[in-house]
């Protein structure tokens, strides 16, 4: 009989241990301490008191759960003295079925791992979908985690050991995260589209009207209108906009949405997560034949990451009459005009000024994104709530010193570009340190014509520095660039710092981020508030109308821009429901 919550929660203490036993290997203390937590709300709010019990517990603890775990495809597998839940699980991933190349390689990475960090790799072998990782998937990640920092190493495996109670509480829940799913399954079908180059490498880069840019409109656009959008188009712009109509005529809209194109080599999720979590809601209303007191506006916005050409934020800035026409005559690499571009495309560039949105006809601007970090991650939490995209500065700069021979400048004679730009650094380190929520980076650092035997006459470098206010931002510039002087009187160098870019800070509007974090105890989780380093698509819409975005949660260390960008289907599933709260609050209050 499936686990319900009502008999868990009124059970008695042996009674409801035995209601999850077998939830993490041949260690029932932790679901023992996460029952005095009693009762739950949820099995978001049972999986987080299981997390943060084994957060807390002693190291020692920790590994002997680690410890407790078999090898995968290991001579225990083999003999079949496994637990059933690790057997079944190991089965399922095909691993009793290795070839003997897979099978001796697998023994040898056992062996590399357990003498590099003293306990069994542990991977939750029915990975981030549920429905199991491929054996070769299953190597490759082996391999690459080899190459972990011991300490990160220990941290991704207690990740996996509760990946792995949450799938096996699922089960003993007779629950899947079925809408979460359908998200899943949108992002990686959406996938398959990439640019030439790109896609023969199994490679995901989508760029502004490319072939397969436009492909990936055309299926948004096709996915929306099964969900039952009432009006689906694609503007003047490219952005796939669908909307779902209010109950009544003349309501205002809830715009919400993300982008589409991605980076070079980049990852599955980033942008698109934040089009389809509220397509699924969308869908589930039309489902109902359920009409809300506002219109849904869902955009999938065409440009975001500026690769193709330089205008970032091109979708959602036409939306706010930010289109510049002399955006038009820029170039790509192979020497492509964007209006040429556009033309192709079968845009009408003519259309472009009517894009813009009146913002009256807007209550605001919400927008799910994968987090692009590691701290929902390392916090064991699914969804963040987001106080502010962060305000940045960036600076093209370069060090001027004087080149000279290696061998014959004493070094109290030296005028090093180069060291001058890395005690740079390694002061925006330490200054953006002290504010515990500023960055900085120093990304691009190059000595043009240099030699092994010269030391460093010049040297051209990048500076990027981010604070969740302007004023945070402004003081972490000045003192950086105090600095830069500071150094070059220092060292007798020269040096030049323009700015290329300044973006304000994007504060959460405090109503609609109130409306997200009630959304995120609703389904029984902890609120957590973070900044957003990265810039979205939402900074562009707080220019005329309110915004607040949620977060949800990485794996892999959160990382993004990058093939290995991933998350969990049931992460998005808690999105999803999250963003269908957020919609019943809007729907509950009075209208404005």
């Amino acid at each position: 009989m499936p686990l319900t919550l009502d008999p868990l929660n009124t059970a008695t203490p042996a009674d409801a241990l035995q209601l999850l036993d077998g939830l993490y290997e041949h260690s029932p203390w932790i679901a023992e301490a996460a029952l005095r937590e009693r009762p739950f709300r949820s099995l978001a709010h049972l999986k987080h008191a299981l997390v943060r019990v084994l957060g807390q517990a002693p190291r020692d603890a920790q590994l002997a759960l680690i410890r407790a775990h078999p090898e995968l495809a290991g001579k225990a597998l083999v003999a079949q003295p496994l637990t059933a839940e690790s057997a079944h699980e190991q089965s399922q991933a095909g691993l009793a079925h290795c070839t003997p190349e897979e099978f001796a390689r697998l023994q040898q990475l056992n062996a590399d791992y357990n003498a590099r960090f003293g306990f069994p790799f542990i991977l939750a072998v029915r990975g981030p979908r549920g429905t199991g990782l491929s054996r070769q998937e299953i190597i490759e990640t082996f391999a690459r985690r080899l190459n972990n920092h011991p300490d990160a190493e220990w941290a991704e495996a207690l990740r996996q050991i509760h990946r792995i109670a949450e799938i096996r509480l699922n089960d003993k829940a007779g629950t899947a995260p079925a809408l979460g799913d359908d998200v899943w399954d949108w992002q990686e079908r959406l996938a398959q589209h990439s640019d030439p180059g790109f896609a023969e490498q199994g490679q995901l880069t989508v760029t502004y009207l490319t072939d397969a840019h436009r492909a990936c409109a055309q299926r948004i656009s096709h996915w929306m209108r099964d969900c039952g959008f009432d009006e689906v188009e694609v503007d003047a712009v490219g952005n796939v906009v669908g909307r779902y109509h209010a109950a009544s005529p003349g309501a205002r809209w809830l715009m919400t949405g993300s982008h589409y194109d991605t980076v070079r080599n980049g990852g599955k999720y980033d942008g698109r997560l934040g089009i389809f979590v509220p397509m699924a809601c969308v869908r589930a209303l039309h489902g109902a034949g359920r009409r809300l007191p506002f219109g849904i506006e869902v955009v999938g916005f065409a440009e975001e990451e500026g690769q193709r050409y330089k205008a970032t934020f091109l979708g959602s800035g036409a939306l706010i009459g930010d289109f510049r026409p002399e955006w038009l005559d820029q170039r790509d690499a192979d020497g492509v005009t964007m209006r040429e571009a556009m033309q192709h495309a079968g845009l009408c560039i003519d259309d472009i000024p009517k894009l813009q949105r009146d913002p009256a006809a807007y209550l605001g601007f919400v927008e799910v994104h994968i987090e692009q970090g590691p701290v929902l991650n390392e916090q064991g939490l699914p969804l963040g709530v987001v106080t502010s995209i962060n305000g940045s500065a960036r600076f093209v700069c370069e060090m001027l010193g004087v080149a000279s021979h290696a061998g014959t400048t004493p070094m109290d004679r030296r005028r090093d570009a180069a060291t001058a730009v890395a005690e740079l650094a390694l002061y925006v380190e330490r200054r953006a340190g002290q504010d515990g929520d500023s960055v900085g980076t120093i990304g691009q650092l190059q000595v043009p014509d240099g030699s092994v035997n010269v030391v460093p006459g010049r040297c051209t470098f990048s500076l990027d520095l981010r604070a969740p206010t302007d004023a945070q931002r402004d003081a972490l510039v000045a003192d950086v660039l105090a600095e830069l002087a500071a150094i070059a009187q220092r060292r007798g160098l020269r040096y030049t710092a323009e700015r290329s870019m300044l973006a304000a800070a994007a504060p959460s509007h405090p109503a609609w981020q109130q409306r997200w974090e009630r959304a995120v105890e609703a389904v029984g989780l902890p609120v957590f508030r973070m900044p957003s380093g990265a810039g979205h698509d939402a900074m562009k819409l707080h220019e005329i109308m309110p915004q607040a975005m949620l977060f949800v949660r990485g794996q892999n260390g959160g990382i993004s821009h990058n093939p290995l960008e991933n998350t969990t289907s049931d992460d998005m599933q808690l999105a999803v429901e999250a963003f269908s709260h957020l919609l019943n609050q809007l729907a509950n209050e009075p209208t404005p």
